[in-house]
């Protein structure tokens, strides 16, 4: 080879280096997670997040990086978890556990995006303006939990067919809390029952209302939203299990590890449509200009294993609307 020609080739070489280097080293966006929940009760929600990421073009670990933090049912832990998140300049934040998530991830920052999942009127409680306009830099999925109690305690009454006393088990330190209270008492008194409310938020104030749903003679519960809860699942199905308590939950996932019924949004449709709200705004958009999405899909799950445990038989034409049996 000639020396010209050498030189021309290392040249042509040089030149292309830097533009390789520079395009292997393009920065990963990274969006963070954040769950007043726990790894193991997340599980299926970050699946179906990963999922609506995917659909929208950024896989985790390859077009997008996903920082997770979780408060496992601490929430006085949310504000520095959600602080640690603002110091890494994620570029969008989704949050997991309802309001009292969401509104410590809107009083850490006004500029990263968030994309919120709760379970009742955003706008009543001022994380944003309206549900077809946002603004500012919020917005998400609500599952309006609190217009649903008064289909659950319906349910939980033709499966047992016959007028009951109702516990409704509360989460004091949620914020949609007083309203769910409001619907029950007003479903409740509607269609016959008795309802009293225990309220919890520790696992000794948690053992204490089993305690005293025993003593009343409580012949249903109806579990609320609330973070607390979903990580004490275990714990709960073993005590309603034991006290043979047919009990009602606001999603499924408690259903699938041995609860009795369960009545909401789907689970998946709402951290689905997260992850896709998530990929348009690395592409640009706005959460401004996001409308909040609200649920097309409501299951009834019912464990029939769970059912002739407690001695229950469910009524023909229930079986039928069901979504899902699990047997």
């Amino acid at each position: 080879m000639r020396r010209r020609e050498f030189i021309q080739l290392i040249g042509g070489a040089a030149v292309g280096w830097p533009v390789m280097t520079q395009a292997q080293q393009l920065p990963v966006p990274v969006v963070g997670y954040l769950s007043a929940r726990s790894a193991e009760v997340d599980a299926p929600m970050l699946a179906a997040l990963r999922q609506g990421l995917a659909d929208a073009g950024f896989v985790d670990g390859r077009e997008v990086r996903i920082e997770i933090r979780f408060a496992n049912g601490q929430y006085d832990r949310l504000p520095a978890l959600m602080e640690d998140l603002v110091k890494r300049q994620v570029a969008a934040v989704a949050t997991g556990g309802g309001l009292v998530t969401a509104a410590a991830a809107k009083a850490a920052t006004t500029k990263i995006p968030i994309v919120f999942v709760v379970a009742d009127d955003p706008v009543r409680f001022g994380l944003v303006e309206s549900l077809n306009r946002p603004g500012q830099n919020l917005t998400g999925v609500t599952s309006f939990q609190t217009v649903v109690i008064e289909k659950q305690i319906g349910l939980l009454g033709e499966l047992l067919r016959r007028p009951i006393i109702f516990a409704l088990l509360v989460d004091p330190r949620m914020q949609e809390t007083e309203s769910q209270v409001v619907s029950a008492q007003a479903a409740a008194i509607a269609l016959g029952h008795q309802l009293i409310i225990e309220r919890a938020n520790s696992d000794n104030s948690l053992n204490a209302a089993i305690t005293d749903m025993v003593q009343r003679n409580v012949g249903a519960v109806l579990i609320t939203a609330s973070p607390f809860f979903l990580t004490r699942s275990k714990q709960l199905i073993e005590q309603a299990a034991r006290h043979a308590l047919p009990t009602m939950y606001w999603r499924r996932e408690p259903v699938d590890a041995g609860g009795l019924v369960s009545y909401g949004s789907s689970t998946f449709e709402m951290y689905h449509q997260t992850g896709l709200y998530l990929g348009r705004i690395l592409k640009g958009e706005k959460p401004a200009n996001l409308p909040v999405v609200q649920p097309t899909k409501f299951e009834l799950i019912i464990n029939l294993k769970t059912a002739k445990a407690l001695g229950l038989t469910v009524p023909p034409q229930l079986l039928a609307r069901a979504d899902e049996v699990i047997e």
